[in-house]
């Protein structure tokens, strides 16, 4: 069954980008003439979902006057500090709920079909608790580093080892929130869960069949425009 909320991650401070983000949020750096924010934001119209919960942190100020009066969008600002990708969701789970939900990373462009619609026909509750979205490294537009996870037998994942070929991720996946409680924490990375997943069996990958850019850092976000 099709998760019925989301959840973008749009706190992070996008120090990577340099300047472009002294006096913005990295969700409103723009792409083919659109804030980031903007194409995540249609992906999760295009999905058909209609709860969808955004973080903030960044000049979260600027970003919330940017989203204000969006339908079916509740906006959390992080403060004093960030809670990382873990925490983020787990403050969340009063809008988006326990259980399946969607999460997209805010500065990833998409070329192709709608990715979330793409992990919810992959979906099997009974044998996963989270589903991440990967393409191969060639199909990761400005992609900076090496492979994130190798895909073994069944679709499961482990991390792929230095230099080892793999598949990146996208940015995009389903997660059963009800497993977050097991970081035993208020800020973490969603890496600790997914560690955690690995070793029980219930991390699984499913490859993408279109392309994404990067645009979390100046090479890919130059990149990222040939795809829309």
């Amino acid at each position: 069954m099709k998760p019925h909320a989301a959840m973008v991650f749009a706190a992070g401070p996008g120090t990577r980008l340099g300047p472009l983000v002294r006096d913005r949020p990295k969700p409103l750096v723009s792409v083919g003439g659109k804030p980031l924010i903007d194409h995540a934001l249609e992906v999760i119209a295009g999905s058909g979902v209609e709860t969808c919960a955004v973080n903030l942190h960044h000049h979260a100020e600027l970003l919330a006057a940017h989203l204000e009066g969006r339908r079916n969008l509740t906006l959390l600002t992080e403060s004093p500090e960030l809670l990382d990708t873990g925490g983020g969701l787990l403050n969340a789970i009063s809008v988006v709920g326990k259980g399946p939900v969607f999460t997209l990373n805010a500065d990833t462009v998409w070329s192709g079909p709608n990715p979330l619609l793409e992990l919810a026909k992959a979906w099997d509750p009974v044998r996963m608790q989270a589903l991440l979205l990967l393409v191969p490294t060639g199909s990761a537009i400005g992609h900076q580093s090496g492979s994130d996870f190798v895909l073994t037998a069944g679709g499961g994942m482990r991390r792929a080892a230095a230099g080892e070929p793999g598949f990146v991720y996208t940015g995009a996946q389903i997660i059963d929130t009800r497993c977050l409680s097991a970081a035993g924490e208020r800020k973490f990375s969603l890496n600790v869960v997914w560690n955690q997943l690995i070793d029980r069996g219930t991390l699984a990958g499913v490859a993408y069949n279109g392309r994404i850019g990067d645009a979390g850092n100046p090479v890919g976000l130059r990149a990222s425009e040939s795809l829309v």
